[in-house]
């Protein structure tokens, strides 16, 4: 048969292995890795670098159409494709899907303006737990549920997590949990307003590790109750871990981000706003950092994700503490950040694989991403590894404009990304937008 493209010479890695094999599309999917050498109408000389399946960021907000001056469609995407990440699952805050009218309307108003495949999340919401089946049957990937009210979104009590829980199980749809007690970030924060305190010393008190603790042990319970499919989001710190492990939820797996390997407590009194976000950063000592690495390698984190909340630095920096937007941009990083630590040895290559693109898009229902198998689709980035680089504020293609990581030193290059088979990012250029809707695995054509 004849190819539409082969890449030769690479050291081709999946989450299982790594060889030096040529890769070969047609029809935008994967259709052999083999030895042998076969025509094709394009070939690719990869000689010397690395070759990894696309990325597969399953915790991303793009911020529009509520928010567009903090993210949008074009910048982040755009982002996400000279990353490395050629799949995203999205979700904002500021303009939730809750119903399927909801969904099936964003699809249309994103259009043909991606530069990535993207699948849309849902928002649980208390009282429309009957549009959950419907949501779910239209091609959302999942659920996020809040277990406090944050972000302009509602929090879900014992009672209605419950029961959102035996309606997610039945259908066998993931939830994504934002885990941190209703009751007591509430009641921290208006004790710490009523003492008059601001500066950006109140994070950890307000959004506390006992709160994360607390609610992570109840979406355990109830998870385990119902045998629902739940990703405890962005755990923080080892203890978290370590409570839902305890949970021995069926079905429960924990996602973490960058900023609970790398960032530290003690950055907010620094920083300000800058490090807002929640739950915040709570590494206090390298033994924390080691012990979170840790958990990334002996598989208890089951995968990574960006969690890109963008804001930028005047959104940050002109308002009040209290005022000031949570989050962090993350989606340029990510992908840099976790490949410097695979090259310096503190997780492999293949672990990289599994945690940032094999096992996120397995869990949430797209099953021709984040894999190298024949009939996968065929998405995939080129990495130098010979090439160190800088981070800087000035490369960063997010709306947001900044990192939290400028002037971090990272080996490896990212030398070009592939989406079903055509270039999306090569020699620092961008080709035009072809990403596609990828509806979850509910959905009912």
């Amino acid at each position: 048969m004849g190819f539409d493209l082969a890449v030769d010479g690479a050291i081709v890695v999946t989450g299982a292995d790594r060889q030096s094999v040529s890769l070969y599309v047609k029809d935008g999917r994967v259709a052999a890795l083999e030895d042998e050498r076969h025509g094709a109408q394009d070939r690719v000389d990869a000689a010397g670098l690395i070759l990894l399946p696309g990325f597969v960021d399953t915790h991303v907000h793009m911020m529009e159409r509520a928010n567009p001056e903090r993210e949008d469609w074009t910048h982040g995407t755009a982002a996400a494709a000279a990353a490395g990440v050629t799949t995203i699952i999205e979700h904002t805050h500021g303009d939730p899907v809750r119903t399927a009218a909801d969904l099936e309307a964003k699809v249309s108003w994103i259009g043909d303006r991606s530069s990535v495949d993207f699948a849309l999340a849902g928002h649980a919401w208390p009282d429309l737990l009957d549009a959950v089946e419907p949501l779910w049957r239209a091609g959302a990937a999942f659920f996020k549920v809040f277990t406090c009210a944050t972000h302009g979104v509602l929090g879900f009590d014992a009672d209605s997590l419950a029961a959102l829980f035996r309606r997610t199980a039945v259908l066998g749809a993931p939830c994504l949990a934002h885990c941190e007690d209703d009751h007591m970030t509430r009641v921290a924060e208006q004790a710490l307003r009523k003492a008059g305190r601001s500066g950006a010393d109140v994070l950890g008190e307000w959004r506390s590790l006992e709160a994360e603790l607390a609610a992570v042990a109840e979406v355990g319970r109830l998870a385990a109750l119902t045998e629902a499919p739940v990703a405890i989001a962005h755990v923080s710190h080892p203890s978290v871990a370590a409570k839902a492990v305890a949970a021995s939820a069926a079905g429960l797996v924990l996602e973490t981000c960058p900023q609970y390997l790398l960032l530290r407590a003690n950055e907010a009194a620094k920083l300000g706003a800058l490090r807002k976000f929640t739950p915040p950063a709570r590494m206090r000592s390298d033994a924390e950092e080691r012990a979170m690495w840790s958990l990334i390698n002996d598989g208890t984190m089951h995968h990574l994700s960006s969690d890109h909340a963008p804001s930028t630095l005047q959104q940050k920096q002109d308002v009040d503490f209290w005022d000031a937007p949570f989050g962090l941009p993350g989606i340029d990083t990510t992908s840099s950040l976790m490949i410097d630590a695979a090259l310096n040895d503190r997780m492999t290559l293949e672990r990289l694989v599994e945690k940032y693109a094999f096992q996120p898009a397995r869990f949430y229902g797209l099953s021709r991403k984040g894999g190298l198998g024949v009939g996968d689709d065929a998405d995939f980035v080129l990495i130098d590894p010979a090439v160190s680089r800088t981070l800087s504020n000035g490369a960063i293609r997010s709306k947001a404009g900044w990192t939290p990581y400028h002037g971090r030193t990272v080996r490896g290059a990212l030398v070009a990304t592939y989406l079903r088979g055509r270039p999306i990012f090569a020699e620092g250029r961008l080709a035009a937008p072809g990403g596609r809707f990828v509806p979850g695995a509910g959905f009912a054509s």
